[in-house]
């Protein structure tokens, strides 16, 4: 199976990773001037399949960006500015577009205002994966970084005290970071609606495309056509549409599972509202 490319970033030692960013962070500010600012951003959400649809797009001969996901410029870099921004990108690519995929952008309560300030033409991506899911992936990927100590349970419960003030703090300061509301964000970032709101309300909708993970999944040769057309790239067929980072974990507990479900019924019908039609799959998995 092809690899993908961010499959190789996890792999390479920290201090090492450290080097080398600082060293490309200081060749690319430095040439910032000749490299452009992105056509598209891939702007969430997290867990939900933006790391392969990342790939798929660099594999399109008249697309580029950042040999790396995740720049993080609207929400943790904003601060670095500009010119550091343009630097993560590849110098003039001609004809080709420009983008990248940053799966915290989509939840950052700064983030679509920010972005609207520095590329309002772009067109945006947001992945959304049926919530329950998602939850549940995420915090195996906590776990699995030694960041949760939790049992899934005790950690949805937590969530609300964990995080409380915690996207204040964020709004107040653009150096801040915070790990509680990057890592145990479990629920929160299952609302989709209220996030996609955020980013209509500074951009116009024909610049959003809402895409449901499982349709990638199920469809990726005709979800992935349809992708491009949206971004104005030409017709273009992968060999294969792999799949990234999948993990085998525990199932989650039916109980639990029914009652983020019933959790979930409220957020997901006003995304439906939001986006005038049904994610049926996802109906078709509750059932």
């Amino acid at each position: 199976m092809r690899r993908l490319p961010a499959e190789s970033i996890p792999r390479v030692p920290e201090p090492v990773r450290k080097v080398v960013r600082n060293a490309i962070w200081t060749y690319g500010r430095a040439t910032s001037r000749w490299r452009p600012l992105p056509d598209f951003l891939v702007i969430g959400a997290q867990k939900a399949g933006t790391t392969a649809l990342y790939a798929y797009l660099r594999w399109h001969p008249g697309i580029t960006g950042p040999s790396w996901k995740e720049v993080s410029f609207f929400d943790r870099h904003w601060w670095r500015g500009e010119a550091w921004y343009r630097g993560q990108f590849p110098l003039r690519a001609g004809e080709q577009l420009v983008g990248e995929a940053s799966p915290s952008y989509l939840f950052h309560p700064l983030a679509p205002e920010r972005a609207r300030s520095l590329v309002p033409g772009a067109k945006l991506i947001a992945l959304v994966r049926n919530p329950v899911d998602r939850a549940y992936s995420q915090y195996q990927h906590e776990v699995a970084l030694g960041r949760e100590p939790l049992s899934f349970e005790d950690a949805l419960a937590a969530e609300e005290e964990r995080t409380r003030g915690e996207a204040e703090r964020l709004a107040a300061d653009p150096r801040a970071f915070s790990r509680a509301w990057w890592d145990h964000t479990y629920s929160a970032r299952g609302r989709y609606a209220e996030q996609l709101e955020r980013w209509l309300a500074v951009y116009p909708r024909e610049q959003l495309l809402v895409v449901a993970t499982e349709e990638l999944g199920e469809r990726p040769a005709e979800t992935y056509a349809s992708i491009l057309a949206f971004l104005g790239a030409a017709p273009h067929e992968l060999v294969e549409y792999p799949r990234v980072f999948d993990r085998d974990y525990e199932p989650m507990r039916p109980e639990t599972r029914a009652a983020l479900a019933e959790a979930f019924t409220e957020p997901n019908r006003r995304l439906e509202a939001l986006l005038g039609r049904s994610i049926g799959v996802w109906h078709a998995q509750r059932a």
